[in-house]
């Protein structure tokens, strides 16, 4: 009986050891997609802690595992907050040397959806600057938005981690209202100090799936979030944005002017890869992109291959976009999806790709 016993548990280190190859986390907005649902895109192999984009980030530009409740070494992470160029800097700094270059790739678009819940309205359509007046504090009833005798108070549900949501709404904001609000992850910052405190009435909330709960517990609410597991047909619970609700015709419109980085240079660089909207001059107004965030060099070569292997189905197939759409995001273009597998995958003469030997060898993520 020794012998089956010991094979029992070898087979069942094995599989552990399988299911916890390629450790990351991060962005809550699209968490769903990604893993615990019956149609999410990341393998078995590949865990996904939603703690938001900042914490995210964070874990991965310097390795630390215990963000994600997990020990080991920090393979990815998933951000709709773009890298900034301290955090690149502070990274080329510190570990590249040691660790190799790192990539930043968009994987899907997204719009920021704004979900409300107000007795009596059921085709709320608001303007850009409105959202201003909405988020700012500015217009503190509804009543006052609308032009109205209704005195029912605006109650905004927002997030208070470091959210990429929230940076993708700041920005818009930013691009409208610059004395109100600032580009930024945390929206008690984004929101700027001559706004003063936080109202009462608002509910801070950690992500976006408690964004939707807390604006359905109470009347009155309205807030931001990214689009999973909210009806966007649907103009009694999704407001319109300058009279357009985020379908994906109009979040494809928001985004199809921008093409990939034309030349090495720009392949080389991750802050080239993640390009911004802050103001479309068509289509939905708050889209963006959300992010992974890979290694080039990896010690691991079962980690590597893993990595490789995904990015293949993602970006080398269309086999992931079903899903990509079921939960409310759009997929990359082909344009898109041919740049990063031919710079990052398969290679291009250029040293970009993942375990590149003339750039990784001696070095790479533990």
């Amino acid at each position: 009986m020794l012998k089956p016993m010991l094979g029992v548990v070898a087979l069942t280190l094995f599989a552990s050891q399988v299911a916890l190859a390629v450790t990351g986390g991060g962005a809550t907005l699209p968490e769903a997609l990604y893993k615990g649902s019956p149609d999410s895109i990341l393998p078995a192999t590949f865990s996904y802690e939603g703690v938001g984009s900042s914490a995210g980030k964070r874990a991965f530009l310097t390795n630390d595992p215990v963000l994600f409740g997990a020990t080991g070494s920090v393979h990815y992470a998933g951000s709709d907050s773009v890298l900034r160029n301290v955090e690149l800097l502070d990274y080329l700094v510190r570990f590249n040397e040691e660790y190799g270059p790192l990539i930043q790739i968009p994987s899907v678009v997204t719009p920021v959806v704004v979900p409300y819940r107000k007795a009596g309205t059921t085709a709320l359509n608001l303007s850009s600057l409105q959202l201003c007046d909405v988020f700012s504090g500015a217009r503190t009833t509804w009543g006052q938005l609308l032009g109205s005798g209704d005195t029912t108070p605006i109650r905004i549900v927002y997030r208070v981690d470091g959210s990429g949501t929230t940076e993708l709404l700041a920005r818009h904001l930013n691009s409208i209202c610059p004395t109100r609000f600032a580009t930024g992850p945390l929206f008690a910052n984004a929101r700027l100090p001559l706004n003063g405190p936080l109202p009462a009435n608002w509910t801070g909330v950690s992500s976006d799936a408690e964004v939707r709960s807390a604006i359905n517990a109470v009347d009155g609410s309205i807030g931001y979030a990214g689009p999973e597991g909210l009806p966007l047909s649907d103009n009694a619970k999704i407001a319109r944005v300058n009279g357009l609700l985020p379908s994906a015709a109009n979040v494809v419109a928001a985004v199809s002017t921008v093409v990939p980085p034309t030349t090495t240079t720009a392949r080389a660089n991750p802050l080239e890869w993640v390009p911004t909207f802050a103001n479309p001059t068509r289509g939905y107004a708050i889209v963006g992109y959300t992010n992974f965030i890979f290694s080039q060099c990896y010690r691991d070569a079962n980690a590597a291959s893993q990595i490789r292997a995904f990015l293949t189905r993602h970006y080398g197939s269309s086999v992931n976009n079903a899903a990509t759409v079921a939960h409310g995001f759009v997929p990359l273009v082909a344009i898109w999806k041919s740049a990063v597998m031919n710079t990052f995958v398969s290679g291009n003469g250029e040293n970009l790709n993942i375990n590149n030997p003339n750039i990784c060898t001696n070095r790479g993520r533990p």
